[in-house]
């Protein structure tokens, strides 16, 4: 599954991690991406959704 909110299109950042003597090597930050059943534009489908769309989208609802 790629990393990609269907939603928001959040995906990966890239940045480094940095060592006490300041060594840099590259790392990447993953959303948190999960396959979620969501009434998308009034339509209930099957997508992969980070997990703050998820939540934004049951404050919604509940409204």
């Amino acid at each position: 599954m790629r990393s990609r909110c269907e939603i928001c299109g959040k995906g990966a950042a890239f940045g480094h991690n940095v060592s006490h003597s300041h060594h840099k090597t590259n790392r990447r930050w993953m959303p948190n991406v999960q396959r979620a059943r969501m009434l998308v534009k009034g339509y209930l489908r099957t997508v992969n959704a980070c997990t703050r769309c998820m939540r934004t989208q049951r404050k919604h609802a509940a409204s």
